[in-house]
């Protein structure tokens, strides 16, 4: 994109980051669609919330195990059609999920959406991370985190809302022709923006490239690190709808609500981060991030009204990313030439947390109980913290130009 092209007045960034920011907006709608109606999902289909469950681990494996595949197709033939691609198959994906008959068949088209969701957000940050320098990085990646957060606030809440009116099948309908229309909107959008294409990197250069991410330090920390995020906090998701029907609140659209709380606390976290971090610096962040996000899963176990939960989830939303900001930073500086690899890989181990998550928090809950779950999953957030901001350093990518 020419450097003298319209230019966001927000921190002089690329105005075509608005464009990138509705694709993950986009994409972001269907993530969290299920968690509030899985009650009525689990009824409609005579199984356990646990096995209802297990939508959101498919959707979480299936998004991680093609991460390889969406940054290398990205790194080799170019990002923008891939992610339009990717948003019109979620959109069909939750289309057919509304038609399905039985658990199998909306088992199975999970798995579509995930394939679908995945070719979208690690490729938005690498588009992103390529438009603007390090200086900028963290507080342009914050503002393709805002339309993601956006959607998830929405797809969450939304989803309450209709599934009172419209039953499960008419969420997924609903959230369906919204994707679909949305695709259509983010292709016209990036010829107006007028994204460049890279030069295509060859075979050669991304095994390179995958030598690259490796023999950084920091690329073991990072995926580790997101791992056990997806685990600690997103694998517990899935259950806060059948925690506020142990309390009697059974309406779909407060159990939405109280999810969306997350996404809320996101989007504070892309309105205060060009404050925090020169405030508390990466290390402090990592460490203050992950220390909220334990006092919010602690919270969580007390079982209070359904408002104080709401807010317990604004809370730990904005400590997430507070943490999960400075994460997707050190990714992004592990190549230079394969940075689309590099945040495939950072979405492959977040979301094989996710995957792996609502399986340990159901043993948790069923074998240990709430309060213990909760509180060992808030002791290891807050080990997590320390941890990075101990390990992660500041390393230029060897394939850095000097």
């Amino acid at each position: 994109m020419q450097q003298g092209e319209a230019r966001a007045h927000d921190h002089g960034l690329p105005a075509a980051l608005y464009v990138i920011s509705g694709a993950s907006f986009a994409a972001a709608l269907s993530a969290r669609a299920l968690d509030p109606v899985l009650p009525h999902v689990a009824e409609d289909f005579g199984v356990s919330i646990a096995t209802a469950a297990g939508f959101a681990a498919v959707f979480a494996f299936t998004f991680s195990i093609i991460q390889p595949i969406v940054g290398a197709a990205a790194d080799l033939f170019g990002k923008t059609r891939l992610m339009i691609g990717c948003l019109a198959l979620l959109g069909l994906a939750n289309i057919l999920g509304a038609l399905s008959s039985s658990f199998s068949v909306l088992f199975a088209t999970r798995i579509l959406a995930g394939i679908g969701s995945g070719g979208v957000f690690p490729v938005a940050l690498s588009l992103t991370s390529d438009l603007v320098g390090p200086e900028k990085r963290q507080v342009a990646i914050s503002r393709t985190l805002a339309g993601a957060m956006t959607g998830n606030l929405l797809g969450a809440s939304a989803s309450g809302l209709i599934g009172d009116f419209l039953g499960w099948r008419g969420v997924l309908a609903v959230l369906g022709a919204l994707v679909i229309v949305a695709s259509i909107a983010v292709a016209a959008g990036f010829r107006g923006a007028k994204v460049k294409h890279p030069p295509k990197t060859s075979l050669s250069a991304l095994k390179a490239g995958y030598r690259t991410i490796f023999t950084n330090p920091n690329a073991y920390v990072c995926y580790a690190a997101v791992f056990i995020e997806g685990c600690c906090v997103l694998g517990l998701f899935p259950y806060f709808a059948s925690f506020l029907f142990e309390l009697g609140q059974t309406s779909l659209s407060i159990a939405g609500i109280v999810i969306a709380g997350f996404a809320v606390g996101g989007l504070f976290y892309t309105l205060t981060v060009s404050r925090l971090l020169p405030w508390l610096g990466m290390k402090g962040m990592m460490i203050a991030g992950m220390t909220l996000v334990a006092s919010q899963l602690v919270a969580v176990g007390f079982g209070l009204r359904w408002e104080v939960q709401a807010f317990n989830l604004i809370v730990m939303g904005w400590g997430f990313y507070i943490a999960h900001g400075c994460l997707q930073m050190f990714a992004s500086e592990l190549s230079v030439e394969a940075r689309a690899t590099a945040l495939s890989l950072h979405s492959f181990f977040f979301f094989m947390g996710q995957t792996v998550g609502p399986l340990a928090y159901g043993l948790g809950l069923q074998h240990g109980g709430k309060m213990p779950t909760l509180f060992a999953s808030a002791a290891i957030m807050v080990a997590l913290g320390f941890a990075c901001a101990r390990l992660l350093k500041q390393r230029a990518p060897s394939d850095a130009v000097a």
